[in-house]
């Protein structure tokens, strides 16, 4: 009796799902107050007065019908944004996801028991996959934690769609499809998609019931690599998924038309746990220097990539290892999540298997074996090479700064994700003699369903302190004085949008309402300003924090002058992910970090003297 109640009373991963609050619509009065400030920064006094003029005629004509409709949709849906989101942001996109789209990054082992080394590559995946299924066993029983800021739970439904989810192209829209399901749900696929050197390889994670252990794994994917050295490579199927999304629709299509058998192994893969890349580089990695790996883990293979993945986890000769995501389904916390979980497993058990080395008799992989002809492998080789070109224009640098971290800025009584935005911000400013429009992600799991809000950091008070920064004239006192309001102002604005009082969305609700409704498309969105401070997806700067633990991520730039910027914070360190075009004269990544490395040292500085 005590152990059933002990289980009963055990919180479960999604149980908080149907008493999570909607999503709330914000004050159509407030979202254009904070939409005026944020322009400001970005607009000469004439410019300005005409934007607010927009902003007062909006809010006091179509903009009032267009919010009486919002508020009406959502009282019939708990995220009156969920869908239109996904469609929007990702859904719809047509340029290739694979690199634009998304997300990547290493894993953290090389910095304690698995440094590069040669040799190392199947028998630590073998451990590495052990730990992700055990992950996927804890969440299939509803096991993993509920994520909670002090008692009140978030959203955990993107954790659903870690596991056995796919994109699948469409002619102008693709779809997720989602195979994953709870123990008292049903069934779900039990079996992983593994990609070398251009062939596809399958099999079942799950032998008579118990998990296949790490020298089971090992067996498996040691036939793999056998059989794949010894033999012609496949046909690289895979590297349709990096092509332009009509395209890949299109030729997907041609696919299940040669051979309806296509579709069936399409379907394997699209419903496998994930998608676990054998690759042969062996990719430079250092405790303080990223960049390599993290450039690789973004581009890579795409012959061995399945871009519309959910979770590929990528394995490298060097036994170094990492993951590429489709943003479309989740965002980078359900990643963070699951790394950090292996990671820590691995740290546990020193990197090793303690268990049984007894194999059981289980079945080989089973190899999916597509029908192609001439026109599908010149697709292949020219989606292959359009993405290689288009990626040899990124410029990657990933570095700790390891001077001081997160223990010194909480000691100055800093915020230390808004101590990196406003670092950021000073040197960019430093850079181009201008304010960068940027965008930092704020989490709204508060609300059903919940996944991001834009925050704006570039504010009225982080340029104000800028330009003290950088005039000689200004006393320190001032400087850090400046310095603190923009700290209060950042810190303000993240509680704001977290607690679902953001604008961003609430814009793009109304303009989307505006659409549905066929009405012309406001002013407010046409109006130079609303581009120009960011807004349709404009951001010069792309920011997210990945957390305060040891993992790290990429993406891409924005807009093609821009930058990809993700970090994370850890008592001693900060590291940070960078992303520039090559081909944008403007824009250099390397400069940009090293400038935010020396605003650190500043914004310390200032701290200190400013006290005596």
């Amino acid at each position: 009796m005590e152990n059933q109640l002990a289980k009963s009373t055990e919180e479960r991963t999604f149980q908080y799902q149907d008493s999570l609050p909607s999503l709330p619509v914000p004050s159509l009065e407030e979202s254009l107050k904070k939409y005026l400030e944020s322009v400001k920064p970005f607009a000469n006094e004439e410019e300005y007065k005409k934007t607010e003029a927009i902003v007062q005629k909006f809010q006091n004509g179509i903009g009032e019908k267009l919010q009486q409709k919002l508020l009406e949709r959502a009282k019939g849906k708990r995220n009156w944004l969920e869908e239109w989101w996904l469609n929007v942001a990702y859904l719809d996109v047509r340029i290739p996801s694979q690199l634009n789209v998304n997300f990547a990054g290493p894993a953290a082992h090389f910095e304690h028991y698995w440094p590069p080394k040669e040799g190392t590559q199947l028998e630590r995946g073998s451990i590495i996959l052990w730990h992700n299924l055990n992950y996927w066993q804890l969440l299939r029983k509803e096991k993993v934690p509920v994520h909670k800021v002090g008692n009140t739970p978030l959203d955990m439904n993107q954790f659903r769609m870690l596991f056995s989810t796919c994109k699948v192209p469409g002619i102008t829209r693709d779809s997720i499809m989602n195979y994953f399901k709870t123990e008292s749900e049903g069934y779900s696929p039990n079996h992983i998609a593994v990609l070398c050197r251009g062939r596809v390889f399958v099999f079942d994670v799950i032998h008579e019931g118990c998990l296949l252990t790490p020298p089971e794994l090992l067996r498996q994917l040691t036939f793999i690599c056998k059989k794949c050295g010894s033999e012609p490579d496949g046909p690289g199927i895979a590297a349709l998924t990096s092509e332009e999304r009509t395209q890949w629709a299109k030729a997907r299509e041609y696919l299940i038309g040669l051979d309806p058998e296509n579709l069936t192994l399409l379907e394997k893969i699209q419903s496998s746990l994930l998608v676990y890349s054998i690759e042969d580089g062996s990719p430079h990695v250092t405790p303080e220097d990223y960049s390599q790996i993290t450039s690789v883990l973004l581009i890579g293979e795409p012959k061995v990539r399945w871009g519309d993945k959910s979770y590929n986890l990528i394995s490298f000769s060097n036994g170094v290892f990492g993951c590429s995501c489709d943003h479309a389904p989740f965002d980078a916390m359900v990643m963070v999540n699951i790394s950090y979980y292996v990671d820590e497993k691995i740290l546990e058990n020193e990197g090793r298997w303690k268990g049984s080395e007894k194999v059981r008799d289980i079945p080989f992989p089973e190899e999916l074996m597509f029908t192609v002809d001439e026109k599908i492998l010149h697709d292949i080789n020219q989606a292959k090479d359009q993405y290689l070109k288009e990626a040899s224009d990124l410029q990657v640098v990933s570095y700790a700064f390891t001077s001081f971290g997160k223990k010194l800025t909480k000691k100055k009584t800093l915020h230390p994700d808004t101590f990196i935005q406003l670092a950021l911000q000073l040197a960019y400013y430093r850079l181009n003699g201008r304010p960068g429009c940027c965008y930092e992600t704020a989490m709204t799991r508060y609300f059903y369903h919940g996944r991001t809000e834009t925050m704006r950091s570039c504010t009225g008070e982080a340029v104000r302190w800028c330009h003290s920064m950088q005039d000689p004239s200004t006393s320190l006192h001032e400087r850090q004085q400046k310095m603190l309001q923009a700290f209060a102002k950042h810190n303000k604005m993240m509680k704001d949008c977290s607690a679902g009082k953001g604008f961003d969305r609430h814009l793009l609700g109304l303009l989307l309402i505006a659409k549905e409704e066929g009405l012309p498309v406001p002013e407010l969105f046409t109006d130079p300003l609303f581009s120009k401070s960011g807004g349709g997806g404009n951001f010069v700067l792309s920011t997210s924090l990945i957390g305060y633990l040891r993992v790290q991520g990429v993406v891409v730039p924005m807009v093609h002058n821009g930058y990809g910027f993700f970090y994370h914070i850890r008592d001693d360190r900060f590291v940070v992910s960078c992303t520039a075009w090559k081909s944008c004269p403007e824009t250099d990544a390397e400069k940009l970090v090293r400038l935010v490395f020396c605003a650190f040292h500043d914004m310390i500085q200032l701290m200190n003297t400013a006290h005596l």
